[in-house]
């Protein structure tokens, strides 16, 4: 299964939706029949999750809510899926876990940063007090 690229958000949405299908389709044969339909995609998914919000006109949802959705999409054989939407944002309301390689770039990212800064208060020139 594919998932969106566009940013951390919106990686997260999809691997937070993927986990929850995946642990019903474990826990539910039926589900898990139709959660191997050849013919869907996560990315269709969450496509159809995003437009249905929009179409809404809300901004928050329960989990619940979105859940609900994206097994509205897996269940139902006949589903409008709606065009993709590129220039959105998706909040996951809980913490994104970085790999032990993307904590160690962002320490370096700061360490360079802080580094950076210091020298450039360095070269700043002193400038001379003024005096009456």
């Amino acid at each position: 299964m594919a998932t969106t690229r566009e940013n951390k958000g919106t990686r997260a949405f999809n691997d937070t939706i993927r986990e929850y299908l995946e642990g019903m389709a474990e826990n539910d044969a039926l589900f898990a029949v139709k959660f191997a339909n050849p013919t869907k995609s996560m990315d269709d998914c969450v496509n159809y999750i995003i437009n249905q919000v929009q179409k809404s006109g809300c901004n928050g949802f329960t989990d619940d809510e979105i859940f609900g959705m994206a097994v509205h999409y897996w269940e139902e054989n006949e589903i409008e899926v709606g065009k993709p939407l590129t220039n959105c944002k998706v909040v996951v309301n809980h913490a994104v876990e970085l790999t032990e390689e993307e904590k160690e770039k962002a320490r370096q990212d700061a360490m360079n940063r802080l580094r950076d800064e210091e020298m450039a208060k360095m070269r700043k020139p002193i400038q001379p007090k003024k005096t009456t």
